[in-house]
């Protein structure tokens, strides 16, 4: 397995690493990383591995189809330098990885301003969106985005706690997306808390405040469907 050093923090950029294994795609397997793995409507990250003395830019970053290793894809070219056993630095691009953190954390948000089922959402690269299961309700941009700041202002401190599958069995209420179940598959469950404010299961990476989210904007909000409605939102820097 490929220890996610993400999941424990979200704001280590760097770590030492060995390859565990090369895949004919041009991926490389690493023994731990920084790395966030695409999923949950997140990108990967992107980034580089240092190697004697070279860096091999890192194009995507994705779970192998067990879900137990993770992969950094290089290309075959940067991956066949590779063998099982070399040490590397695993180096991420932060500033992008820091806003997506960003505006996942607003989306977290957003869910809390809009309390209906989430059918869907993506996050960006300073912007997101989530779909929700709603009917016209004359939703206004300029409203949603005055309730929005004003969550973020409060500066409220976002946690990490875990409960077991069955803890969470016992509390669907927790769940408020409908596509996106949460990951499980080691018996337990990663929960993000805002403080006074959310309480969800996620495995994404959030920022420690939500005063670091800043200023948002709802950009746009659209009819995807006779009960559907897509909100963007932005970060405003």
């Amino acid at each position: 397995m490929t220890e996610l050093l993400f999941r424990d923090d979200a704001y280590a950029r760097t770590c030492e690493a060995k390859v565990v294994g090369v895949t004919p795609e041009g991926g490389v397997i690493l023994d731990r990383t920084v790395c966030y793995a695409q999923g949950g409507g997140q990108p990967g990250d992107m980034g580089h591995l240092r190697h004697a003395g070279t860096d091999l830019p890192i194009a995507n970053t994705v779970y192998a189809p067990d879900r137990t290793k993770v992969v950094h894809l290089v290309g075959a070219e940067a991956a066949a330098r590779l063998s099982p056993g070399d040490p590397v630095e695993v180096v991420l691009d932060w500033e992008r990885r820091f806003r997506r953190m960003r505006v996942h954390t607003a989306l977290h948000l957003l869910s809390v301003v809009l309390p209906y089922p989430v059918t869907g959402g993506a996050i960006g690269d300073g912007d997101g969106r989530l779909d929700f299961d709603i009917p016209d309700a004359g939703l206004d941009k300029a409203d949603l985005t005055d309730r929005m700041n004003a969550l973020i202002a409060r500066d409220a401190a976002v946690t990490e706690r875990w409960i077991t599958d069955e803890e969470l069995d016992a509390n669907p209420g927790l769940v408020k997306t409908m596509s996106v179940k949460p990951p499980r598959g080691t018996g337990r469950v990663r929960l993000v808390a805002i403080e006074g404010i959310d309480l969800q299961p996620c495995g994404g990476t959030h920022v420690r405040r939500t005063g670091e989210i800043g200023t948002v904007a709802i950009t746009d909000i659209e009819k995807k469907g006779k009960q559907n409605r897509r909100v963007r939102l932005s970060l405003v820097d």
